[in-house]
């Protein structure tokens, strides 16, 4: 339980200011709504114009957390002492080359942002593109869109934001000496496709509403104002982006959302060409476009191929009475992405929660690199060149840090280039790494991964925390976390539960949990907390949940349903005033996700789905609540501040139990700080609070040694 000085504190309670809504003739009423600011869009560009009365409501929240939580203090400072001990603080990634370059990243000893660099070879000097810490230094927040090189390696455009709401600034500067360009580009998204002849690059510029609207073509030296208008998407259901094929040969204008998709190509070569058509946007048809030799490759669910295809289809000609499949489809192998080299090619595939990499000729010859752990993780980095026998992929499990390969197509040899180090020690035979089948209410089988202290004793009276996300298709992977090790460390479980609405199991998983299948999300996480107290790993009121964003609407839904099941709540920027955010379409996400949730402005069928789990709108009154500690952004244009401000409001008056708090960043957006150690002090914060809940917070964690 708790060992908190609540009984002494009083917690902020705010005004009542009561809004009627109705809504297909269904009434609600928000009490709490005046604490949206009217003039959001403005807050996202200057925090300093919020108005007084939320910016006074929400500091009271600040202070009041950090009187609750005085008592954690140092125990968070034990925490985030642990997690940096696990970094490696000079830390590098494998170069990878790229034309008479090798490109890496690298972090100084002591430095919070990344610095971006290259050299002719190994033990060749050292050439510094671009110095995170230098860049961001004094800054109250600061966040790296993208260094993207030009194709002569002569210059690179960058992209910043400081403030946290993901309007990136784009500035050009010369690799040689420094020099900068005099034009900034604003309110982007931070990417920039150079063309060929590295006079120039495409970028999105996002609208005062914070949505990718147009492409637009940048000349170095001009104007920014005067950028020529490549594409200007139309419907506000899409989302819009840029990249280019593997061949450097096209730039790609993708547009679409979790359903429907279209793309344009324009050659790298002829960067004034008007962008042409792949094939026509289809509802519920998505395709993603990549290219070799005379043929575009594309990945696509078209013909009923719901766990993806690659067709293959002539340049000249790529509609869709020209594709021909190439990989077929086959049910249960969910094919998640695929890269063309000039001779052979690379794709991951996912079955039954577990990934592989599969790597082949164009003649027809495949092999699978596979491993043989309960849970893992695979990554495929690709490779800086197209005319490369060599592809690169990582390996890691819950258990077992990252390491890196090398991997040659043709003679299938296979380098490690680099294991990821634990500084402070990491002995990973101290852990059991197991996957859990729980029993869904309709018999569905849910993986559940564990990682455990092998010496935790499994007859239930160990805690556990349970962590989800379940939408938009996104898997979570089985990777190595150094921060979830200071939990684990104290015989904390950790599990990770792959629920429908993700895609861990294909695409069909994921059209299983949402729009009027949401339930099944928030049912399969309660139901995955229930199999992991029968098979002995816990037991009920010994578990947190962990979620954020999307992930915090499960938590929310979760608890709703069974509020007893849980010890405590982590709600990171959590998604939880969901029926009010999706009937509000001057929302930056919303018309995009009506066909992730239903749009409950024109469905009054679609509005009762939503209704009926809006984690706001659906606390069990005069309930005990367990401790819930939610998180937010004050310029979070994703999940808007106001969100959990106004959960953790109605939590406070409506139910007992707690305590409930809410830890506003007044300083940052959806991700928190992009600052790594700051990073690691959020961190410290969730875990600090879900050990407190536990009452764990003298335990000491185990020796690893070295």
């Amino acid at each position: 339980m708790v060992v908190t000085r609540q009984s002494e504190l009083t917690p902020p309670r705010a005004e009542k200011r009561p809004e009627e809504i109705t809504q297909h003739g269904q009434v609600r009423t928000d009490n709490y709504g005046w604490l949206r600011d009217d003039n959001w869009q403005a807050v996202l560009r200057d925090p300093d114009v919020l108005k007084a009365d939320i910016r006074d409501y929400l500091k009271e929240e600040v202070a009041y957390y950090e009187q609750s939580t005085a008592h954690l203090e140092g125990l968070r400072k034990t925490l985030f002492a642990e997690m940096r001990g696990r970094i490696k603080e000079d830390e590098s990634s494998v170069p990878m080359r790229d034309g008479p370059y090798e490109y890496y990243v690298r972090y100084r000893e002591g430095g919070q942002y990344p610095i971006y660099a290259r050299r002719t070879g190994e033990g060749a000097p050292e050439e510094l593109l671009f110095d995170g810490d230098k860049e961001g230094e004094g800054a109250d927040f600061f966040d790296i869109g993208g260094v993207d090189t030009s194709p002569d390696h002569s210059l690179i455009a960058y992209s910043v934001d400081r403030l946290g709401s993901e309007y990136y600034d784009i500035r050009i500067r010369r690799t040689e000496n420094g020099e900068e360009f005099e034009e900034t580009i604003p309110s982007t998204d931070g990417d920039a496709v150079w063309a060929a002849d590295s006079k120039s690059f495409f970028y999105v510029e996002r609208d005062d509403n914070q949505r990718p609207k147009r492409v637009k073509h940048h000349v170095l030296g001009t104007d920014p104002a005067t950028d020529r208008l490549v594409y200007e998407e139309a419907d506000d259901a899409m989302f819009l982006g840029i990249g280019e094929t593997s061949s450097d040969a096209f730039i790609v204008i993708g547009i679409g959302n979790g359903v429907t998709s279209e793309a344009y190509v324009i050659p790298t070569g002829d960067p004034m060409a008007a962008p042409r058509l792949v094939a026509p946007r289809v509802k519920d048809q998505l395709y993603d476009v990549d290219h070799r030799g005379e043929h575009f490759y594309i990945r696509t669910n078209a013909d009923d191929a719901v766990d993806f295809k690659v067709v293959r289809a002539p340049v000249e000609a790529p509609s869709r009475d020209n594709w021909v499949d190439w990989i077929p489809h086959q049910s249960g192998r969910y094919l998640s992405g695929f890269v063309p080299f000039k001779d052979y090619h690379a794709r991951m595939e996912r079955e039954d929660a577990l990934p592989r990499l599969v790597v082949g000729t164009y003649e027809g010859d495949e092999h699978a690199i596979a491993f043989d752990e309960a849970a893992y993780a695979l990554g495929l980095d690709g490779w800086g060149e197209f005319d490369t026998e060599m592809v690169r992929f990582s390996f890691e499990s819950p258990a077992q840090p990252e390491q890196t390969f090398d991997y040659n197509m043709r003679t299938r040899e296979r380098v490690l280039r680099k294991t990821q180090e634990v500084p402070s020690g990491h002995n990973a035979d101290l852990y059991a790494v197991d996957m859990v089948m729980a029993k869904a209410q309709d018999g569905s089988d849910i993986p559940v991964t564990v990682l455990r202290l092998k010496e935790t004793p499994l007859d239930g009276s160990a805690p556990l925390l349970l962590y989800g996300y379940g939408s938009y298709g996104i898997y979570i992977p089985d990777s190595f976390s150094t921060s979830v090790l200071s939990m684990v460390d104290r015989g904390v479980i950790f599990a990770t539960a792959h629920i429908r609405g993700g895609s861990a199991k294909g695409r069909q998983w994921y059209l299983d949990g949402k729009l009027d299948k949401k339930n099944n999300t928030f049912t399969d996480f309660n139901d995955s907390a229930k199999a992991l107290i029968d098979k002995g790993y816990t037991s009920g009121g010994r578990i947190v949940s962990y979620g954020g964003s999307a992930g915090g609407l499960l938590v929310g839904a979760a608890v709703n349903l069974e509020p007893d099941l849980y010890a405590g709540v982590l709600a990171a920027v959590p998604f939880v005033d969901v029926i009010n955010t999706i009937s509000d379409d001057t929302l930056p996400l919303t018309p995009p996700e009506w066909d992730e949730w239903g749009n409950p402005i024109t469905s009054a069928e679609q509005y009762g789905w939503i209704a009926s789990y809006s984690p706001y709108d659906n606390i069990k009154v005069g309930a005990t609540y367990p401790p819930i500690l939610a998180t937010g952004g004050l310029t979070d244009y994703r999940v808007t501040y106001w969100e959990p401000a106004k959960w953790v409001a109605r939590l406070r008056e409506e139910t007992s139990g707690g305590p409930h708090l809410l830890r506003m960043n007044m300083t940052a957006g959806h991700g928190g700080s992009a600052a790594r150690f700051e990073r690691l002090d959020e961190r410290a914060h969730l875990y600090a609070f879900a050990l407190d809940v536990l009452g764990k917070v003298e335990t000491v964690p185990v020796e690893h040694g070295g």
